[in-house]
């Protein structure tokens, strides 16, 4: 011990006396240890020289340690004299030649982000150059860590881009920081890729990044990558931790999958915490099991396990979306009796349950209550409410509450404008959603749009951003892209393939189909995507208005804009076909979808339907295609229904009869629509017989007999078959129909003597 004093005294008096304290220190370095660097700054009141000792000692491996890094970073961050003081000894070593290790402005990098001063440590890091040090490893991580914390991955991977043409290894903490935060971000796919180079560069995950990979496939719906990444931590001698386990449960119950949830925990033998129930009865209540959600909620709580926060917010959500809202407001009461305060995110999930149901009075008065709790209503609040307001068409009030909005200075994200503007769309106020849409381009910042948008290396995408990012980060201006970036974040929200999409349908309502195209050509400039919506909505405009030509010319178009034409683009066209007596077309037109989707594994099925199509076997081509989606496990009943309505249309009503009874073998069941066109086209034809056979078949489905409907098929009945016209009001009858109320005066006086009694 009291050579340990001695090295400490003889150290401290070095720094408070010697010129140049580096060269004086030297004949110390046999008798330093990690302990006595320690102790010399903790007892160093001068900040500048215990951070000029720190630098000296982090020049040799064997001195640095934890202790000293965070100890550096305490002192420094205590106010801004401390870091003022810092810069100052940095910049007195370049003057004095003295090299400066990267550690030196990893503690300073640390110190600026405890203090809260973001832009100033960003700017240490970018200043490292001018000082020649080279940032090692460490000093990437704690940068990269702070840039994804900032919720600017861009500028994380721009960085990492620069670390890796620096020729900096990076480690296992990095692609940990990378992967974490790339997923938070959403940017699943990147994330993915990150953990493949990650262990092509021979670095072994541990579990923490294994777990949050597995969450990221979960995020990204790939349920089978994320449990073939479970297993593959076993075989690699990586235990799967709790965490771990709840992140698989999460991602089967997200996808509905829930059945297979509860396989797995059955089979790994894992207990069930407050997360695993969580995990369950959120997953229970996304696919319509509310009893089953409910009674896992109570046996969690027969186990005294106490439901925190996030439960709630799940049982709130979950009996708003069933349409109990009132019961929903039991569960918020129950919370705040617990000690709990309910955040905005759970009140949004209530005011969207209010709105759903329509009760708008309610909902707004939760808004305030927000406020009154001590919290705030964020953009997802106003949101909700913007989008409950418009689905009743009350588009004022929705905007009155979106210059609320803009006043409490609450940012509109882009759903809140598509909300707005699909409103106004709805509404035919085309002209008033086009002056959002410039409203949101220019945002708050419109001299940042034109210079990123129409300069002379405009800026219109994500690629052109991350470009711009990479050469500002080469250049050493890393605080030049950090705010660039939060300029483009405060300056609005640009609008999306959503946004164009929804005023391209509100012109064609409107039948302005050449307005509609110049939407198409205005989005292309600015350097968006049409997607198969944008596609599929301007070949609706077409039709409506008798374009075909142009409808079926942009639909050939797709393939070349590297779109595939999906199964709703086909079904329109097809009703389109039908409805003009073309229901040959229409049918072929279908089997080229199907050759396009399934060519290959089912070219056999199709040719098969096409010959005995062409033959005139209606039925068979049916039972064959219905074969087919049986082997798929889908069937979908819109193209078979639209080919039975077709073959009505063109008065062909004994294949449409084929069609049905197919249908129906196959318990494939028709649209209550589908099934009353289809009686009244019998009726047309006066195929009595067939039409009642087709009247008890919905009966029996319970879909509702409209008095109109009745009163035709009861009039041709009893013209026809007497016998008939009886049945169906016995039919009627029973099923609780009030026949007094059903039958006009014509129908009853033809029934006057069989009507069955009271």
């Amino acid at each position: 011990m009291p050579r340990l004093t001695f090295v400490v005294g003889k150290i401290n008096s070095i720094l408070s006396s010697a010129p140049r304290i580096e060269s004086s220190l030297e004949c110390y370095i046999p008798l330093l240890s990690q302990k006595i660097v320690n102790l010399v700054l903790h007892e160093q009141r001068n900040v500048e020289l215990g951070f000029r000792f720190f630098i000296w000692a982090m020049k040799r491996k064997e001195y640095r340690s934890w202790f000293s890094h965070n100890l550096m970073i305490h002192t420094l961050s205590k106010s801004h004299d401390t870091l003022e003081a810092a810069w100052n000894l940095l910049e007195h070593l370049r003057t004095s030649g003295i090299l400066i290790v990267p550690q030196a402005f990893t503690v300073v990098i640390s110190a600026y982000q405890k203090s809260g001063m973001v832009e100033k440590a960003i700017d240490s890091f970018g200043r490292m150059q001018e000082f020649g040090s080279r940032p090692n490893t460490f000093t990437y991580n704690t940068i990269l860590k702070i840039l994804m914390e900032q919720n600017v991955p861009q500028l994380a991977m721009a960085v990492y881009n620069q670390m890796l043409k620096a020729d900096c290894r990076p480690n296992r903490s990095t692609f940990g920081i990378l992967i974490h935060g790339l997923c938070k971000a959403g940017r699943i796919e990147d994330a993915l890729r990150l953990f493949d180079e990650m262990i092509q560069k021979g670095i072994s995950p541990n579990t923490m990044i294994y777990a949050i990979v597995l969450s990221g496939h979960c995020q990204a719906k790939q349920i089978g990558e994320a449990y073939n990444l479970y297993y593959q931590m076993k075989e690699h001698e990586c235990v799967p931790d709790i965490v771990t386990c709840n992140a698989l449960l999460s991602g089967f119950c997200k996808v509905g999958r829930v059945d297979e949830a509860f396989d797995f925990v059955k089979r790994e033998g894992f207990g069930l915490g407050l997360k695993g129930y969580s995990c369950l009865i959120d997953g229970l209540f996304r696919i319509g099991r509310f009893n089953e959600a409910c009674d896992l909620y109570k046996e969690m709580t027969t186990k005294k396990i106490d439901p925190d926060h996030v439960m709630y917010t799940i049982m709130v959500k979950g009996y708003s979306e069933a349409g109990k809202v009132m019961e929903a407001s039991f569960f918020l009461k129950e919370m705040e009796d617990r000690g709990y305060v309910p955040d905005t995110f759970l009140y949004n999930t209530l005011i969207k349950g209010y709105c759903d149901i329509g009760i708008l009075d309610k909902a707004r008065s939760l808004k305030l209550e927000i406020s009154e709790k001590g919290g705030f209503p964020d953009s997802t609040t106003y949101t909700i409410l913007i989008c409950g307001l418009c689905k009743e068409g009350l588009i004022r009030e929705a905007q009155e509450i979106f210059d609320e909005m803009e006043k409490h200075g609450c940012l509109p994200t882009v759903m809140t404008f598509n909300a707005l503007i699909n409103g106004l769309c709805n509404t035919k106020q085309v002209d008033q959603a086009r002056i959002f849409l410039f409203k949101m381009e220019m945002g708050r910042k419109p001299s940042l749009f034109l210079r990123l948008s129409q300069g002379s290396d405009p800026m219109t995408n994500s690629e052109a951003l991350q470009t711009r990012l990479q050469q500002l980060c080469e250049t050493g201006h890393i605080l030049k892209a950090y705010r660039l970036l939060q300029d483009l974040a405060e300056s609005g929200v640009m609008p999306d393939v959503i946004t164009y999409n929804i005023l391209i349908k509100g012109l064609c309502k409107t039948q302005n189909i050449d307005g509609a195209c110049n939407i198409l050509l205005e989005m292309k400039t600015k350097g968006y995507t049409p997607d198969a919506v944008t596609y599929s909505t301007l070949i609706d405009g077409y039709l409506m208005v008798g374009r075909e030509s142009d409808a079926f010319n942009l639909f050939e178009k797709m393939p070349k804009d590297g779109l595939a034409p999906r199964k709703p683009i086909y079904i329109t066209l097809m009703k389109y076909l039908c409805q003009n007596g073309r229901v040959w077309r229409a049918f072929t037109l279908w089997m080229d979808y199907l050759a396009n989707t399934f060519g290959g594994q089912f070219d056999e099925f199709i040719a098969e339907a096409q010959k005995h199509f062409d033959l005139g076997s209606i039925g068979e081509a049916i039972r064959c295609l219905i074969q087919m989606d049986l082997q798929l496990q889908v069937i979908d009943p819109s193209p078979y229904v639209t080919l039975l309505i077709g073959f009505c249309q063109a008065g062909e009503v004994d294949d449409a009869v084929k069609i049905f009874y197919i249908l129906q073998k196959y318990n494939i069941v028709i649209t209550q629509k589908t099934w009353e066109n289809l009686i009244y086209f019998l009726c047309q034809k006066a195929k009595v017989d067939l039409a009642m056979d087709i009247l008890f078949y919905g009966m029996e489905k319970g879909f509702h007999v409209l008095p109109s409907l009745c009163n035709k098929l009861i009039y041709l009945c009893y013209q026809t078959k007497e016998n008939g016209a009886t049945e169906i009001a016995r039919r009627l009858k029973h099923a609780g129909y009030d026949l007094d109320l059903y039958f006009q005066e014509t129908t009853r006086a033809l029934l006057l003597n069989d009507l069955p009694q009271k």
